[in-house]
């Protein structure tokens, strides 16, 4: 097989042995949609993560059967056309659960601890001349005892949920899709949540009951002891809206691994409140642990390998 890897940076350095085992692999580190044609005129197999899968470029590669997409988002490809043309489209799921929920704590703790002041606070020198052995400039509350109000019941929010409750939180939830549910938390509707929630953590798709789903008036009814953490998709999440927000001192600090445009736009309100101390961010990067990376190939390589078995 012919197999054409359009943009593999963007799994950072993972090995392909897995993937080059199957056939001749080609590898690109990044792509641009109008560069997918030419480099893909011989493909039986195309893997991609963001280059765009059209109509145009299907009809323009007769020997391409198999579209492997290097996630489990399935929006780069036009998914209708391509069972119409009979190519398959495989997607990975459920690679990075273990990943994300880890880093949805990460984000979360030091917020809530305000750790980058407090190491801060260390490392300048003022730990060394105070007068007593602890610091109290910055209150600090236990997570034991409080509600994790998690948006998107899914196989990571689930995740997330059991870890919340290994800290002593009570967990409920909102369930964006009415699907997913879990006998083993309460569900509420979205408003209820963001009034009676210490924590909001968002683990739900993009899709159009989501998309601008926390605004200023869904701010608005948070607790302002609460937080906010979003590392599901960035559009859930009104940015201008979130910033003004935490500029008014409306919500605690809120904690973001994804954002409306990646990577972010320098003129991101975000990057410009009043009190920084207030937003922990990240480079979306909650789905990329080294292992979470080793399963995608695995599993790249498994569907790979259906499909050469059945062909």
């Amino acid at each position: 097989m012919n197999i054409v890897f359009l943009d593999h940076a963007t799994m950072g350095a993972v090995s392909l042995a897995p993937i080059e085992a199957l056939g001749a692999l080609t590898v690109y580190d990044n792509t641009a949609n109008a560069q997918a044609i030419e480099r893909c005129k011989k493909a039986e197999v195309i893997i991609c993560n963001k280059v765009r899968m059209s109509k145009e470029v299907m009809d323009a590669l007769p020997k391409l059967r198999l579209i492997c997409i290097a996630a489990t988002g399935m929006n780069n490809v036009d998914l209708e056309y391509a069972a119409a043309k009979n190519i398959l489209v495989k997607n990975v799921a459920n690679y990075s659960t273990a990943s994300v929920a880890q880093v949805t704590f990460a984000l979360l703790l030091p917020l809530m601890h305000n750790i980058c002041y407090l190491d801060s606070f260390v490392k300048s020198g003022n730990y060394a001349h105070a007068a007593m052995f602890t610091h109290h400039g910055h209150a600090f509350f236990e997570l034991s005892g409080k509600q994790l109000g998690i948006i998107g019941m899914g196989n990571i929010g689930k995740r997330v949920a059991g870890i919340a409750e290994a800290f002593g939180a009570q967990v409920a939830y909102y369930s964006t899709t009415g699907k997913n549910h879990s006998a083993a938390y309460p569900s509420l509707s979205l408003n209820e949540l963001l009034q009676t929630s210490d924590v909001i953590s968002i683990h739900a798709p993009l899709n159009d009951s989501t998309n601008n789903l926390i605004a200023y008036p869904q701010l608005q009814l948070m607790k302002p002891s609460a937080y906010l953490v979003n590392i599901g998709r960035g559009r859930i999440v009104n940015e201008p809206d979130l910033a003004r927000a935490l500029n008014e001192n409306l919500i605690a600090g809120a904690a973001l691994d994804v954002f409306v445009n990646e990577p972010i736009h320098t003129d991101n309100p975000l990057l410009h409140i009043n009190n920084k101390e207030k937003l922990i961010m990240t480079p979306h990067i909650g789905w990329a642990s080294v292992e979470a990376r080793r399963r995608l190939v695995d599993k790249i390589a498994e569907n790979i390998r259906t499909y050469a078995s059945s062909r």
